[in-house]
């Protein structure tokens, strides 16, 4: 059974995906105020930075991974 509104139903694969991304770019940007980390998320951020400082080429844009998702779904 499916809770979406009319209005959302309606949109394409490719628009619930952007509004998708785009409620999560406000919940992000309220919660980076209101939520601290946890030890472990802490720990794991730093983890992931360090890799990334260590083996910088490994990481894929994200621009890169967004077009092949949407090359898969549209």
């Amino acid at each position: 059974m499916s809770t979406l509104t009319p209005e959302i139903a309606r949109l394409s694969l490719a628009e619930r995906i952007q509004l998708v991304e785009d409620l999560w770019d406000s919940i992000a940007a309220e919660a980076s105020h209101s939520l601290p980390l946890t030890e472990e998320q802490l720990a794991e951020l730093q983890r992931r930075a360090q890799a990334h400082k260590e083996h910088p080429g490994a990481a894929i844009p994200w621009e890169q991974v967004r077009a092949e998702l949407g090359g898969r779904v549209g």
